[in-house]
């Protein structure tokens, strides 16, 4: 018989099919246990605590020794011998939460619990109670109480002046106590173990501002001087600069460098300023004279004259040139015209250092060593300045250079003073008033408006000698941009908008990528693009 066993104990292991009786329990099969083995003990917990009774305390007073009852009427005193195993099992069994499902409904729930100190009840009283005589308006539009709309609303306004707060804004119970606030003059002993400067780059919103440059470009024999402007940057991405007697050329898109001329003898560059169409260069020089450029056919079109002193900065509004000089005036060029000067504008003492026009042609800014920012609206269908200033701003306390219009709101002129002042001024030149003032602690030299992100970056000298990007118009500063460690002369801003370069004192050209677009926001606009240059260099003598 034991050969028969083997062979059949053999067959079974070699069967490929059929039910396997022996090995291991089946994982599915485990699962399913479990799943009714706790199905089972859930439903016996909700049995065993539905058939709980609540307790409840009863003394009675005739007896020396009180007695706890329940309300089924047996006491809670010690068990007794045969029932204490019972008792003590059931006492040490843990309560178990019961599963989620279908049939079942869960008991008990979170608990919301008011905090007295924080609740204030008379006010809490009073809302109840308002909203009582709400439900309860009549048809006539009289309260309960019969008081008129107007003298409920009345009621309403001086119970909210006289509780300092909106009695709509508030609720009848709190459930936060908020921690009292510090006493005056308190300084946290921790600020300085919790506060880091920020590393090599910082956030600003939901974008990023590089606090590195970049690119270098050296620079030498730049003339340290705050009154002259020596930097422009084209439409046609092309970069000039003044560097000791020569002017240089540097495109920024391929990276070329040219000459354009140089100067003999004494003679020297002071202002550059590109055309806003073309390729014509307008240079102020320290001998009076206004040159006029052709950079693509590098040749000299005309000499302006006008001026008996240096010309440090210069401003177009179409065909119409201006330019500020160390002799106090501003004279309107027609570039047009043989007979180029239309008029003269006589509104400061010193040396005129600023001169901007609005983007939309109305108004010209001038600032001079006379800390003045003088206004000056165009004339009735003309592109330059009348004789006489609107208005005439003497807030500042230093020479104002740096000038900036705000592109999207055009009344709006922003001016920055010297190192006396170091304040940012914002004014409204549709009605003369002082919007804001901001002091930047160090000395203003440049200043331009982003449209991309509705921000303004400053450039300042000593003490840091760094660029400011502040949001337009809390002036909330987002980021010092450090890198010179000389003043900050004059800054640029490249045609779309997304680059500044900043020239130094410490001879270097530094490119700032801190207004690039954001690449994720692809379903914004576009950029206007820029018109088709007119026949206007046509037209220039």
């Amino acid at each position: 018989m034991a050969q028969f066993n083997y062979l059949n104990e053999m067959n079974s292991f070699i069967a490929m099919d059929g039910e396997i009786t022996k090995g291991p329990v089946p994982r599915w099969q485990k699962k399913l246990e479990l799943s009714a083995a706790s199905t089972s003990f859930n439903n016996s917990a909700l049995a065993n605590t539905s058939a709980r009774q609540k307790l409840s305390i009863s003394f009675t007073g005739n007896n020396a020794n009180n007695t706890l009852q329940t309300t089924a009427g047996f006491s809670m005193k010690s068990p007794r011998k045969n029932g204490g195993k019972n008792a003590a099992s059931s006492a040490k069994k843990p309560s178990q939460t019961p599963s989620k499902t279908s049939g079942q409904q869960q008991t008990g729930g979170d608990r919301f619990i008011p905090s007295r100190t924080a609740s204030d009840f008379a006010r809490g009283n009073f809302i109840v109670k308002q909203s009582k005589d709400e439900d309860a308006e009549n048809e006539d539009g009289t309260t309960s109480e019969g008081a008129s709309p107007k003298q409920s609303d009345r009621m309403k306004s001086l119970s909210e002046a006289l509780g300092n707060c909106d009695i709509g804004n508030k609720r009848v119970l709190s459930y936060q106590v908020k921690p009292p606030p510090p006493p005056e003059g308190y300084v946290n002993p921790l600020k300085v173990v919790y506060s880091a400067k920020t590393p090599m780059s910082a956030k600003s919103g939901s974008r990023y501002i590089p606090n590195a440059p970049e690119r270098i470009l050296d620079a030498p024999e730049i003339v340290n001087d705050y009154y002259l402007n020596l930097m422009d940057w084209s439409g046609d991405n092309v970069v000039a600069v003044a560097l000791g007697p020569s002017v240089y050329l540097w495109n920024a898109a391929t990276g070329t460098i040219e000459t354009l001329f140089e100067n003999e003898g004494n003679d020297q560059t002071c202002s550059l300023s590109w055309i806003s169409e073309g390729h014509i260069l307008a240079v102020g020089t320290n001998a009076g004279t206004v040159e006029l450029w052709d950079c693509e056919n590098v040749k000299r079109l005309r000499v302006m004259n006008g001026h008996s002193a240096r010309v440090g900065v210069l401003a177009w509004n179409s065909y119409v040139l201006c330019s500020g000089s160390r002799d106090g005036t501003i004279v309107n060029h027609d570039v047009r015209t043989r007979q180029h000067n239309i008029g003269v504008l006589q509104g400061h003492t010193q040396e005129v250092c600023g001169l901007k026009w609005s983007p939309d042609g109305k108004y010209l800014a001038s600032g001079g060593n006379d800390n003045l920012v003088n206004v000056w609206a165009a004339a009735s269908g003309a592109p330059h300045a009348t004789t006489e200033p609107v208005y005439i701003f003497n807030q500042h306390q230093a020479a104002i250079r740096a000038l900036a219009w705000c592109p999207w709101q055009s009344h709006v002129l922003a001016s920055g003073g010297g190192t006396a002042d170091r304040c940012i001024k914002f004014w409204n030149c549709a009605s003369g008033q002082l919007l804001s003032s901001v002091d930047t602690k160090s000395q203003v030299c440049g200043l331009i408006f982003s449209k991309t992100y509705k921000e303004l970056i400053s450039a300042h000298g000593y003490v840091n000698n760094q660029l400011s990007i502040w949001k337009y118009p809390s002036m909330t500063k987002q980021v010092d941009l450090m890198g010179h460690t000389g003043r900050v002369l004059q800054i640029a801003m490249s045609p779309d908008g997304s680059t500044i370069m900043s020239a130094g004192a410490d001879e270097t050209l530094r490119m700032w990528n801190c207004f690039a677009p954001d690449p994720l926001l692809t379903k914004k606009e576009k950029m206007a693009v820029r018109e088709k240059p007119s026949l206007l260099k046509q037209s220039i003598r």
